[in-house]
This record gives C-alpha cells, sequence and structure tokens, in this order.
C-alpha cells in the first residue's frame, strides 16, 4: 500500500508541475500550447490508471513518471538558461514567433517528447523496474493509442479554419509530414536498441545524440513560420 501510495504521489507531482505551468506562461506562448496538450494527456493516462485499465499499474506509472520528467527537466533547462536537448531547443527558441501557428507548436512539442523523451523513458523505466522493455511493451503501447487518439483532438481544436485550411496552405504539408503513429513506432525501436547498448556506453551516448539531433532537426521543420 505504501509503494502504491508514493508512485501516486509521484503522478500527482508532475501533473501539480505541469499546472503551475498552465498558470504562470501566457497563453500563445508555444510552450504553454505544448504544456496543456500534455496535461491533457498525463491526466488522461491517470485517470486509466485509477480506473484499472493498465494491467500493470505500477509499470504504467513509472513509465508515465520517467516520461513526464524528461519534459520537464528540459523546461528546468530552459527556465535556467541551460541548453535543454537538442530535440526541444526548436520549441524554446520560436516559443514567441508570430508566424508559428498553435498546432505547430503542439506537435512540435509532441515530435520531441515522442521521438525522443520517449524512447529513453522507458530504459529508464527498465531500469527501475528491474525489467525488460518486453515487460513494458502493453503499457507503451496502452500510452500510444491514448496519444494518437488525443492528437486527433489536437489537431480539430487547433487546426486552422476552413477559410485557411486550402491545398496551397502550408501547414497542409506540414501536417502530412509528420506522424504520431510512425513516430511511436520507431521510438520503440530506439528504445530497445538503448536497452541492448547499456552494455556499451560509448555507443549508447553516440546513438542518444544522433536521435536527439534528428529529432530537433525534425521538430525545426515543423515550426517553421507560415504567413497567415
Amino acid at each position: 500500500m505504501a509503494q502504491c501510495e508514493q508512485f501516486t504521489t509521484a503522478v500527482d507531482a508532475v501533473i501539480s508541475r505541469m499546472r503551475s505551468l498552465a498558470a504562470m506562461l501566457p497563453e500563445r506562448d508555444g510552450v504553454a500550447v505544448f504544456n496543456r496538450v500534455y496535461l491533457a494527456v498525463t491526466e488522461e493516462v491517470d485517470r486509466h490508471i485509477d480506473g484499472g485499465r493498465f494491467p500493470d499499474a505500477r509499470a504504467a506509472i513509472t513509465l508515465d513518471v520517467r516520461f513526464a520528467e524528461r519534459y520537464l527537466a528540459a523546461v528546468e533547462s530552459a527556465e535556467d538558461e541551460r541548453r535543454p536537448p537538442a530535440c526541444w531547443r526548436p520549441l524554446f527558441q520560436m516559443r514567441h514567433h508570430p508566424g508559428v501557428r498553435p498546432l505547430q507548436f503542439a506537435l512540435a512539442g509532441i515530435n520531441a517528447h515522442i521521438g525522443h523523451d520517449l524512447a529513453l523513458a522507458v530504459v529508464d523505466a527498465c531500469r527501475s523496474l528491474g525489467c525488460e522493455p518486453v515487460e513494458l511493451e502493453d503499457e507503451f503501447d496502452r500510452v500510444g493509442d491514448l496519444l494518437v487518439s488525443l492528437e486527433e483532438r489536437i489537431r480539430e481544436d487547433l487546426m486552422p479554419g476552413p477559410d485557411l485550411l486550402q491545398i496551397a496552405d502550408p501547414i497542409t504539408h506540414l501536417l502530412g509530414s509528420w506522424s504520431l503513429e510512425r513516430a511511436r513506432d520507431a521510438t520503440w525501436s530506439s528504445a530497445r536498441a538503448l536497452w541492448a547498448l547499456r552494455g556499451y556506453p560509448e555507443l549508447a551516448v553516440e546513438f542518444t545524440e544522433r536521435l536527439d539531433a534528428a529529432v530537433g532537426f525534425a521538430g525545426r521543420m515543423l515550426l517553421t513560420p507560415l504567413a497567415d
């Protein structure tokens, strides 16, 4: 019971931190846009855990918390004027740009968090739980399914109006250039590769750095300023 309460407290702590960010940041700030999206995801995961929809609640909570901690660490780095991971830099650099639309901020944050942070969070969770990635695959898939369903709502909520959504509108090309489902599949492969490389620290660091840079490059493309 005490251990279960400890895990629940950890989830409450990350949700509280994200709520504090939501209250503190200006609504149009690019980080605020992503934070609202991610807060909704985390609250949804928490409801599913409370509802018993994850067979292994301890594993689900550990993965959820390790995942959130990666994002919150990036935010803290930016707040302290330290360099966040390369995957997050485009969002922090472009967060106030008037030519970037809210949907772009949301997708760029999702890209950084799924493409980079989730792979490392799987490894973090495996180390904490003393298990192999395959033992977390069900939890990984269930969280991924929630993200996909919420991404559809995000696109609906943040999509420009019908008068702007023309076939020639550059945002339609950006929307077609990135897929959360493809990113999730690639992330699972990255997590397994990182776990396999845990006995080879230098290779693991190189792999992580290259993953970070590649995801950051995709983020820069997603944040291309667009004309009104």
